[in-house]
């Protein structure tokens, strides 16, 4: 086998319809270093960019992609065309609210009740 041919092409659909890549990666690397040189190839002239790769969720043919994964594992039926260019979608968390309001919904009285009744 030549080097190279087992390499996977994936692009990164960003919820704006932009790409970044593609480009070839390994079957052994892992969601988590693909959300890396995500954040690193992030346009700088987006707003609401993701910080952390914590802010990142991959999504392929419909499933959240896992940081612990690699893609070989994380590899559906839909991916397996040779030579096939695989599009997975990039989906940022929206910023969390600063903690003073946060801190302000948690004190306040009104808690979630439950109207559940156990028949």
């Amino acid at each position: 086998m030549a080097a190279g041919q087992d390499l996977i092409e994936l692009k990164f659909r960003l919820s704006d319809g932009t790409d970044i890549g593609p480009h070839k990666y390994s079957p052994s690397t892992t969601v988590q270093s693909l959300k890396e040189k995500i954040l690193a190839q992030w346009p700088k002239e987006k707003e609401n960019g993701p910080r952390t790769i914590n802010d990142l969720k991959l999504i392929n043919a419909g499933k959240i992609l896992e940081n612990n994964r690699t893609l070989a594992d994380s590899r559906l039926p839909v991916g397996e065309l040779p030579g096939g260019l695989i599009t997975m979608h990039v989906v940022v968390r929206p910023p969390v609210a600063d903690k003073k309001n946060d801190k302000l919904l948690n004190d306040s009285p009104e808690k979630p009740r439950c109207s559940c009744s156990i028949l």
